[in-house]
C-alpha cells in the first residue's frame, strides 16, 4: 500500500477548495445555530441562491461578474426574509420544517424544465467562472522552486518528503480566495460575538423569554442572524460553483446542509474556530478512509470477495456514520465546543 499516496491525498482535500465550501456553509450554521439556536435546516438553499444567483446572472442574464455576485447575496437576503417572517415569532421548529422545505422547493424549480433555458434544468449551467478565473493571479505556465515548495506547468508541490501537497493553479486561486473569506468571516463573527449584539443571541439561545422581558425585539434579532448566516451560506455556494466551474440542481440536496451540520457539530457549535477544524477533519478522514481502502483492495490487502471499490465509498459514509454517533454519545459538544452551548431553548 501506498501510504504516502494515502496521506497526501488526505492532507491535500484538508485545506482544499471542497472544504472551503463547507467551512464557509459552517460558520453562517454556526451564527444561526451555534450561538442564536435557530434550527435552519435549509442551508443548502442559501448556497443554491448563491451558486444560481452567479451563474444565471452571467449566462442566462448577459450581466458583468460582479453584478452576478451581487445577485446572488440580494437573493439570500430576500429568501431569509421570506423565511423569517413567518416562522421566526413561533416555535424553532417551525423554522426547521419550512426552511428543509424551502432547499427542496428551490432544487426542484431549478431542476424543472420549463425554466431550463434560464436555470439550465437538470444539466445545470456553465460558463459563468471564466471572468473569475481571468482574475487568476497564479500563471498557468510558471516554473520555479523555493525550498520544499515547486511550481512547474501550473501545478504547485509541496514537498515535506514524507508526503505533498498538489493543487493547480485553478485550484490555488479558488484557495486564496476562499481562505480569505474564511478569515474575513472568522474575523467578522468573533467581534460580532463579542459584542453587545452577540451576547443578546446568546441569551436568546439561552432562553429568548427572559431577552424579550428586557425590552429587546428577539424577532429583529433572530432575522439579523438569519440573514447574515443566510449571506455566509450564498458566500459558500459561490465557491462551490465557481470551484466546479458548474452548478447543477441535484447537489443542493438536504445531504449538503447535514454535512454543514456535521462539520459544525465535529469541531464544536459556539466556537469561533469550530468549523474550521470541523471541515478540515471531515475531509481528511473522509479522504484517509477512501483511499486508504482502495488502496487495500488494490493491494489485495482486503480480498476482492469481501469488498469492492464499489462498496467503498457506502462503507466511508458508514463509518463515519458511525464514528459521529460515537461522538455525540461521548462528546455532543464537539472537539472544541462547550457542553453548555448545547443547551438551547428550542420551545
Amino acid at each position: 500500500m501506498d501510504w504516502q499516496f494515502v496521506f497526501s491525498q488526505a492532507l491535500t482535500q484538508a485545506i482544499g477548495p471542497t472544504m472551503l465550501v463547507y467551512a464557509l456553509g459552517a460558520i453562517g450554521l454556526n451564527l444561526q445555530f451555534g450561538y442564536t439556536g435557530l434550527l435552519n435546516f435549509g442551508q443548502a438553499a442559501f448556497a443554491a441562491m448563491g451558486a444560481y444567483g452567479l451563474a444565471m446572472a452571467v449566462v442566462a442574464f448577459d450581466l458583468p461578474f460582479w453584478w452576478g455576485i451581487a445577485i446572488g447575496l440580494a437573493a439570500a437576503v430576500v429568501m431569509a426574509l421570506l423565511l423569517g417572517i413567518p416562522t421566526l415569532r413561533l416555535r424553532a421548529d417551525y423554522l426547521a420544517i419550512v426552511t428543509i422545505a424551502a432547499a427542496e422547493i428551490v432544487r426542484r424549480l431549478a431542476r424543472a424544465t420549463v425554466w431550463s433555458d434560464t436555470t439550465g434544468g437538470s444539466d445545470g449551467m456553465r460558463g459563468f467562472s471564466e471572468p473569475f478565473f481571468e482574475m487568476n493571479p497564479w500563471p498557468p505556465d510558471a516554473t520555479w522552486e523555493f525550498l520544499f515548495v515547486s511550481m512547474d506547468s501550473g501545478r504547485l508541490v509541496i514537498d515535506f518528503g514524507i508526503f505533498s501537497l498538489q493543487y493547480s493553479n485553478r485550484d490555488l486561486w479558488v484557495m486564496t480566495v476562499g481562505w480569505a473569506l474564511v478569515l474575513f468571516f472568522l474575523g467578522i463573527m468573533a467581534l460580532l460575538v463579542h459584542s453587545p449584539w452577540g451576547r443578546v443571541l446568546k441569551g436568546i439561545r439561552e432562553d429568548e423569554e427572559a431577552v424579550r422581558s428586557l425590552g429587546k425585539n428577539v424577532f429583529a434579532y433572530k432575522m439579523q442572524a438569519l440573514v447574515f448566516g443566510g449571506i455566509i451560506g450564498a458566500v459558500a455556494g459561490f465557491i462551490f460553483a465557481l470551484s466546479r466551474a458548474n452548478v447543477q440542481p441535484d447537489t443542493f440536496t438536504t445531504d449538503f446542509t447535514f454535512y454543514f451540520y456535521v462539520v459544525l457539530i465535529l469541531g464544536g457549535a459556539a466556537r469561533i474556530f469550530g468549523p474550521v477544524l470541523g471541515a478540515a477533519l471531515f475531509w481528511f478522514l473522509y479522504n484517509l478512509l477512501s483511499q486508504g481502502l482502495i488502496q487495500a483492495v488494490r493491494a489485495e490487502v482486503i480480498p476482492q470477495g469481501m469488498l469492492s471499490t464499489t462498496q467503498i465509498g457506502p462503507l466511508v459514509f458508514f463509518l463515519l456514520g458511525l464514528g459521529m454517533v460515537l461522538l455525540l454519545i461521548y462528546r455532543p459538544q464537539g472537539l472544541i465546543g462547550n457542553r453548555k452551548e448545547l443547551m438551547l431553548d428550542v420551545r
